[in-house]
């Protein structure tokens, strides 16, 4: 079946559901094929599929021995692809410039399909190891064969099996040979890979593989998406994000408009667009004309009256009852502890809504056609809306297919993939296809921002001045309650949370006793929808966390380094414990003191200048990337103003599968965590978030970009993730910086001029 769209990006539309898979069901190393699909990166596509050697589903060798990795994760901008074909490739022993990595539409065959949490490598690194290696094998054991000799005198390299001065190619075996080796579960479980000490690819600079697509402009995006016979549509979207209905629609101008069509209010049986009013036309621009001229009267709920103050409010109500929330890390002793200290210290940090402003704004063109219903958009979770989009269309999910393109940016907006189903209520209201695409104000209003936060952490100190316990509760509204209720365990008192809006709570000092609540936010809930903007709750509990530790650093007299260094001693759970945190804290320690010399901790600075220190472990303890800062900043005492002049940075993410995709992502979290810090920052009233375009919303613009100093800990350690954590610790390590160059203290993310006027003029002198 001819799959519609671009005819570069021209591919199978039906997945292929067969083969034996190796990482499903562990039936092993057969035969298969898989359909020829576009393969970023390739300049011709492989060989007919009867040609194909397919050890498993991650990947394909043809007759000319080039390698096809299937990828599921979705590419925005870190080169995903390059990363996990990397792995397959090192293990394989194929040369770089036979690798083509192909991005593949939902199936339930891949399993769990998400893209977000630095979970890619970090998850895909065992299976994908495992997987290059057990193709080898079988490789090397038909390659033997066919030139005659003992395996166990073989070897692989570049593509071939050599037998001292005789070699065969891997596509002349694929061509000649008889793959059909199989491997259990329990044998690809122990499969044995490469020792760190040799490998050839991964840590190594190779160039992307798709890069030159987007840059000769050949990539396809959602938004590229087409096929012949679609309407445009734009939504005239309701007052409120859950409780409108539509009353009436009154299209009498927009007829007017030259190739409008008609308004139609969508009827939404999952609840995902409660309100909406899709306006037809036949282009984008007539769509867009149109839209402003129609006129809609709904009503609706309460949630219409909300303002961030009385999310925020509503949050430390929340926090002061003692009654409420999951308790995720709950130390016996810890009540005892503050009743004994010689001195405690406690203090609240707040965190304003704040937006995704992806570059490409949502969009999703969706059509039936033989059977199946297809959504062709960007996505990062496409396990996710599946279902969703089953219960709004009323058909089995199996009928339903997710087209994948690169995204214009994702940053987390694109897990809830919420936009999918209007384009399909639509589609399926009209008999056409549809293809909806929001304007950037459509964009914000609709998008799925991160909650603001309110967070009340205390410290106990004994009469020496040592920690002998801590306190954190924070409340913020919860993406995963609201979308994937599923995805939340329980904490110690039987309360299920979303652990990524606490991740980072749970931090690796060693504080005495410990406690962390949890609490939903459910006035934020009802309001408007949560979501996952990049590293989530670290977003917040890191300010938190970083900005207290100074403060408690300063009540004690101990420079904050000192106080932090001696808190990460690796004792007790801190320890650490492999596969993923072997080590523990001793490894946050040791980026910590990196940063700290990299930076000059010590050095003298001018007036109104300073330094600033932080650091974090990423985004769960089970999965620890260590990471440290250090911001050099000046601030202008008369205006406010903050200029950072430079962030030094040093991450331990164990192995570096793609230094240079790394480097990337630890530039790019880093200045997004400045932008976060100093400029983003939106305010949620009347039901609606005040900023939706960027002449209010004022992202970090090139004049502010500091020089950034980003280094990493050379390890053999297993890879862990690397897109989030660099955002989560510049902000506090900026607040720090500016308390060391001033004496005023902000305890409010974005930090704003007139903030730090107010602590200075609240400030002792210095």
């Amino acid at each position: 079946m001819k799959r519609f769209g671009p005819e570069r990006s021209e591919r199978s539309a039906g997945p292929s559901r067969r083969g034996f898979l190796i990482a499903a069901s562990g039936v092993g190393i057969m035969l298969g094929f898989i359909p020829a699909r576009l393969a970023v990166g390739a300049e011709r596509p492989l060989s007919e599929p009867q040609a194909l050697f397919e050890p498993t589903i991650w990947y394909a060798i043809d007759r000319q021995g080039r390698v096809a990795v299937n990828i599921i994760r979705a590419e925005m901008g870190q080169h995903v692809g390059t990363a996990l074909a990397r792995i397959i490739a090192e293990e394989l022993e194929v040369d770089w410039d036979q690798v083509t990595i192909n991005h593949v539409d939902s199936d339930p065959k891949w399993g769990l399909m998400v893209t977000g949490g630095s979970w890619s490598v970090w998850q895909n690194f065992p299976a994908m190891s495992r997987a290059g290696a057990a193709g080898r094998l079988a490789l090397v054991a038909e390659g033997a064969k066919l030139l005659d000799v003992d395996p166990a005198t073989c070897i692989a390299r570049s593509g071939a099996v050599h037998a001292g001065t005789r070699a065969i190619t891997y596509g002349e075996i694929v061509t000649r040979g008889d793959l059909r080796r199989t491997f259990s579960v329990e044998q690809l479980q122990a499969m044995p890979i490469k020792p760190a000490a040799d490998r050839r690819l991964i840590g190594q600079d190779v160039a992307a593989l798709d890069i030159p697509s987007k840059t000769d402009g050949t990539a396809v995006y959602g938004i590229d998406a087409t096929v012949p016979g679609l309407v445009h549509a734009r939504p005239k979207l309701p007052p409120t994000r859950n409780d409108s209905k539509v009353v009436s629609i009154d299209d009498n101008a927009a007829r007017a408009v030259p190739g409008y069509i008609r308004s139609v209010a969508l009827e939404d049986p999952s609840g995902t667009v409660p309100g909406w009013v899709m306006v037809f036309a036949d282009s984008v621009t007539a769509a867009e004309r149109a839209t402003d001229l129609v006129k809609v009267v709904w009503t609706v709920g309460p949630s219409a009256k909300v303002s961030e103050k009385d999310i925020q409010d509503h949050a430390a109500r929340l926090i002061a009852d003692p009654k409420g929330g999951a308790l995720v890390v709950d130390d016996p002793g810890l009540d005892a502890a503050f009743q004994a200290a010689g001195s405690t210290l406690e203090r609240t940090y707040t965190t304003s809504s704040a937006m995704h402003f992806q570059m490409e704004p949502v969009n999703a063109l969706a059509f039936e056609k033989d059977g199946l219903f297809e959504i062709h958009t960007g996505n990062q979770w496409q396990s996710l809306i599946l279902p969703t989009l089953a219960k709004a269309l009323g058909r089995p999910e199996a009928t339903i297919i997710l087209r994948t393109y690169l995204l214009g940016g994702g940053f987390g907006r694109r897990l809830n993939g919420d936009y999918a189903v209007p384009a399909a209520l639509a589609a399926q209201t009209i008999g056409q296809p549809v293809k909806m695409v929001l304007t950037r104000a459509d964009d914000m209003r609709f998008d799925s921002f991160r909650s603001p936060s309110v967070q009340t952490l205390r410290m106990a100190f004994d009469g020496g001045g040592l920690v002998t316990a801590m306190d954190h509760h924070a409340a913020a509204g919860w993406p995963t309650e609201v979308m994937v209720p599923g995805f939340m365990p329980k904490a110690s008192n039987g309360v299920a949370y979303d652990p990524f809006a606490i991740s980072g709570a749970d931090h690796w000092y060693n504080v005495g006793a410990q406690r962390v609540r949890a609490l939903s936010n459910d006035l934020a809930n009802r309001s408007f929808r949560p979501g996952w903007l990049r590293s989530v709750g670290p977003g917040w509990t890191n300010w938190a966390v970083e900005s207290f530790m100074d403060e408690a650093a300063l009540a004690v007299g101990v420079d904050p380094l000192v106080f932090r260094l001696r808190m990460l001693d690796g004792t007790g759970r801190n320890a650490g414990s492999p596969p993923n945190a072997v080590g523990g804290a001793k490894r946050q320690a040791a980026v910590l003191a990196a940063v700290a010399q990299r930076a000059g901790w010590e050095t003298a600075l001018p007036a109104g200048s300073g330094l600033g220190i932080a650091t974090t472990f990423g985004q769960e303890r089970d999965m620890p990337t260590w990471v440290a800062c250090v911001a050099r900043v000046r601030v202008n005492r008369t205006t406010g103003d903050v200029v950072v002049e430079r962030l030094t940075l040093v991450a331990d993410a164990g192995t570096v599968v793609h230094p240079d995709g790394a480097l990337a992502q630890m530039e790019g979290a880093a200045l997004w965590g400045l932008s976060l810090a100093l400029h983003e920052g939106s305010e949620f009233s009347n039901g609606q978030i005040r900023d939706t375009n960027l002449n209010s919303y004022t992202p970090l613009r090139m004049g502010d970009v500091p020089d950034l100093d980003i280094a990493f800990i050379p390890s053999e350690e297993v890879p862990t993730g690397l897109g989030e954590p660099a955002t989560t610790v510049v902000g506090p390590a900026i607040g720090n910086a500016i308390f060391a160059a001033t004496g005023a203290r902000v305890r409010h993310l974005p930090i704003r001029p007139a903030a730090i006027l107010a602590a200075l003029a609240s400030a002792s002198p210095r």
